[in-house]
């Protein structure tokens, strides 16, 4: 352990998928003692890299108060969500039950915990989502820009921001982060994690495997934006700056400063086309694109 962390435990929910591998890895580079709460539906247990795994689902309220009480961490970070916008819109309860009604589950587990503050553990951070904006009219957005959800994912985590918003105004001894990302995108520099599916849907990730032949061709859907060349433009950031923002609000937090929100981006965007192209020249294989 080092000194940044002061031996903190952390239980990270959803630490076997994508993005929460990332982070599991980064905090137990950092030192801390990690535990990751996963039920496997979606994660891959061989990309936990550090700490223990239990497998367990968040709608098991008492084997997950069980877990938080007996580890006792001094935070969590809460990645576990159903995450694809259109299967939301065609499964809007699977959203609201996995990403809004799995969340309360999980503070009414750190409550029944009570391993100290409002809820057991006084810290959060979520896994949020730059959804919750829908489509801004002003740019850049800010984290002042209002809600305004326009399929039942962005809802469903905007929901959870509130829940977490009233219990931090009605009790002052829990505070969180809410990072609201945008795209995310990469791997791990050094290989050891990624984005395996099989069948992904980000688009880098199949532009890629288009290029290594797993895909006959890679389907672009929207050529009428009103962008330069009339394909969607998304704000890419990579998945390891994202997992070090994550151990960034956690230390923020741990100054004993205030419930904040954080969007997650770089603040300039990349075409679809824009991708494609360079998908081409890093690969060097020019593939079919229709």
């Amino acid at each position: 352990m080092n000194s940044a962390s002061q031996q903190s435990r952390i239980v990270v929910t959803g630490g076997a998928g994508y993005i929460g591998s990332h982070v599991v890895l980064a905090l137990g580079e950092s030192g801390y003692d990690v535990l990751t709460y996963d039920n496997l539906s979606t994660g891959n247990r061989d990309a936990i890299l550090s700490g223990e795994l239990v497998v367990g689902d968040l709608a098991d309220k008492d084997l997950l108060a069980k877990i938080l009480a007996e580890f006792r961490p001094d935070a969590v970070m809460h990645f576990a969500a159903s995450i694809e916008v259109g299967e939301s819109v065609t499964n809007p309860l699977k959203y609201y039950r996995n990403n809004s009604v799995n969340a309360l589950n999980l503070l009414e587990a750190l409550r029944v915990a009570g391993t100290g503050g409002v809820a057991g553990i006084g810290r959060m951070i979520f896994s949020s989502t730059a959804a919750v904006y829908g489509n801004p009219t002003q740019l850049p957005v800010t984290e002042n820009a209002p809600f305004q959800p326009i399929n039942p994912y962005g809802a469903s985590k905007m929901m959870t921001e509130r829940f977490l918003a009233d219990l931090a105004q009605a009790n002052s001894d829990f505070r969180y982060v809410a990072l609201r990302y945008f795209n995310v995108a990469g791997a791990d520099p050094k290989t050891r994690l990624g984005q395996d599916y099989a069948n992904p849907t980000h688009l880098i990730t199949r532009a890629l495997k288009t290029a290594l032949g797993i895909f006959p061709k890679l389907q672009v859907f929207g050529t009428d934006y009103p962008t330069p060349d009339g394909t969607c433009i998304r704000d890419y950031i990579h998945v390891a700056d994202l997992a070090q923002a994550h151990l960034d609000a956690l230390r923020y937090l741990s100054t004993g400063a205030q419930s904040a929100i954080f969007n997650c981006g770089y603040g300039h965007g990349f075409s679809v086309k824009d991708v494609v192209a360079m998908a081409k020249e890093v690969t060097g294989i020019d593939f079919t694109v229709e």
